[in-house]
């Protein structure tokens, strides 16, 4: 099966591109085969489209929390809102969650899914700091434009399979809360290269093996550019990719019955 893990950004650029594990899973062995950098939405988009069968475990919000979608008047389907956000501009799209943020109270301007409570990630609305909010923005439309099939929210006959994951959720179980990755460069130590060495290093030993029930294979030379990524970002599409080929052995993903597909789930 073809997995691919991808660290997206709402705003892809040479600095910062959107970066994408290919890999291939055979029973419980994942082969990290190559990384790809995309620094423009039509580079990535064509080159997922051009592989008629696969599975992409993305790091972005696939989708937003029903307080706000209700509260807006967004519709009662995943793909209904997915559509109207669309049809914006970003930023209108920004506008119009920081005019639904103004005269509400301390602790309900930016709510959380189900799945980002039980996971420990930010609210999808957040536009600033981390803007996950814009990546939903540039992520999910597209999704949906391309006809995938977007697990849970939005299943389609399409044998192109997108999840949503969190690599946070791997690294913090391997390494805690410390900070393997930085996008300042002044704030990128020696330490953090060397938490990535350890995130690897437990990644392809046999504890993980046990745990996870893969066995993760990757050459030596992908080994040192995910190293000498100080943004994490390659390594954070070895974790997706990782997440994604747990969620694909596990029944419906992983995703239990009772999940909210409004919402959308993260997988593995």
């Amino acid at each position: 099966m073809k997995i691919y893990g991808i660290d997206f950004t709402s705003a892809p650029s040479k600095t910062k591109p959107i970066t994408c594990a290919e890999a291939l899973l055979d029973k419980d062995i994942l082969q990290i085969e190559k990384f790809h950098y995309f620094i423009d939405f039509d580079g990535f988009m064509t080159f997922l489209r051009r592989s008629p069968n696969w599975l992409a475990g993305v790091d972005f919000p696939l989708g937003q929390p029903r307080k706000l979608v209700e509260n807006l008047g967004w519709g009662s389907t995943w793909a209904e809102y997915v559509e109207l956000v669309g049809q914006m501009s970003k930023q209108e799209f920004v506008t119009v969650l920081n005019q639904y943020r103004q005269d509400r109270a301390a602790g309900d301007r930016e709510h959380l899914r189900q799945t980002d409570r039980l996971t420990g990630a930010i609210s999808p609305m957040k536009v600033y700091g981390v803007p996950v909010g814009k990546m939903f923005f540039e992520g999910a439309p597209r999704m949906l434009k391309a006809g995938f099939s977007i697990q849970p929210c939005h299943p389609t006959a399409d044998s192109r399979t997108v999840l949503e994951i969190y690599p946070a959720l791997i690294a913090k179980a391997l390494i805690g809360k410390h900070s393997y990755k930085s996008d300042t460069k002044s704030k990128q130590t020696q330490e953090m290269q060397l938490l990535r060495q350890e995130i690897i290093i437990q990644m392809r030993s046999p504890v993980f093996l046990t745990k996870y029930g893969l066995r993760l294979e990757i050459s030596e030379n992908l080994i040192l550019l995910a190293l000498q990524d100080a943004s994490g970002d390659t390594l954070d599409a070895i974790l997706a990719a990782i997440q994604a080929a747990i969620a694909f052995r596990q029944p419906h993903y992983g995703i239990p019955e009772t999940c909210d597909r409004l919402e959308g789930w993260i997988c593995g």
